[in-house]
């Protein structure tokens, strides 16, 4: 399986060449236009146009992918808009495409280009997160961790700011900025929204997380679930996802607040993963997270995945 595994690429970019003289000869449209007619909107066609563009041969489009690759990183959303249009007229001249007589174009590619360097711009800034330390002499950073403590302990008010109540949500220690290290602000900022945005949810699975026999640590689960969504966005297994949400939503681009929500469907989710296996106890949790993990990235092999942030709870 190895050996064949190494071997197709090297076969179909060998053919590849000749497929598309082949199809080009028999429909008289390029590759790009017969991916933009024929494949359904949202990542099946999203991920075939980024390969078409990624695998061109032509300078202008090799240039073009260089730039905005240079520049996504960078660019506030108008800028990022811009991308389209100019994607669109360089294609158009590199591939002699008359509007007049291929009028939706433009648009189908151009929605396909926002989407696709819209991606691209949401891995850097969830990188930016990540990258960022916890600093307790940051008032902001401290602030947002206080947040999330009167947000899942309304009722009981921090008797300091280093204390073992922290390990009542599921901290490691007396201090939670020591729980940050790997993940960051990222890792903070994926709680807080949890706690902020699905506050019923976010109770919901603390209450879980505390259960005698069932438990676990909830926010120390929580950072690592953070990683996992950023190991998804990092490797582009989460491309599905994000293709096809902007499609559903009706959204030009991705967003850092798009991450968090994958990132609440996930905790979530996992909650209920973790009930249904009924552990032994914590130490289980590696091979049950692992299997979570499978079982998210074999959705996301299938291009009409979208995971749906549906967070409705009953009662906490």
């Amino acid at each position: 399986m190895f050996i064949l595994d190494r071997i197709l690429p090297f076969i179909f970019s060998y053919i590849r060449p000749f497929i598309k003289w082949f199809l080009h000869a028999f429909t008289r449209l390029s590759e790009l236009q017969r991916i933009c007619y024929g494949a359904r909107a949202g990542a099946s066609r999203t991920s075939q146009v980024e390969r078409s563009l990624t695998l061109s041969k032509r300078t202008q489009i090799q240039r073009l992918v260089l730039d905005l690759d240079g520049a996504a990183p960078y660019v506030n959303n108008e800028e990022l808009l811009e991308f389209a249009p100019r994607a669109a007229r360089i294609v158009m001249q590199a591939k002699r495409i008359k509007h007049n007589v291929h009028p939706d174009f433009a648009r189908l590619l151009g929605t396909c280009v926002t989407s696709i360097w819209g991606y691209r711009r949401l891995m850097h800034q969830v990188e930016q997160l990540r990258a960022e330390k916890y600093d307790s002499d940051n008032l902001d950073h401290e602030e947002k961790l206080l947040r999330l403590w009167q947000l899942l302990m309304p009722e009981t008010p921090l008797t300091g700011r280093v204390t073992k109540q922290w390990q009542d949500i599921g901290f490691q220690g007396d201090d939670p900025k020591t729980d940050f290290r790997g993940m960051g602000m990222l890792g903070l900022e994926n709680l807080l929204y949890f706690a902020t945005a699905y506050n019923d949810a976010a109770k919901h699975v603390l209450l879980h997380s505390m259960h005698p026999t069932l438990g676990y640590t909830y926010a120390i689960v929580g950072i690592n679930l953070t990683s996992m969504a950023f190991n998804l966005v990092k490797t582009g297994s989460a491309k599905t996802h994000f293709y096809n949400l902007v499609v559903q939503h009706r959204q030009d681009f991705s967003t850092v607040e798009d991450f968090h929500k994958l990132y609440c469907y996930l905790f979530f989710e996992f909650d209920r993963f973790w009930m249904e296996s009924d552990p032994r106890n914590i130490m289980d949790f590696r091979e049950i997270y692992q299997a979570f993990e499978i079982t998210k990235l074999e959705a996301l092999h299938n291009d009409s995945t979208i995971f749906k942030t549906n967070l409705a709870v009953e009662s906490v």
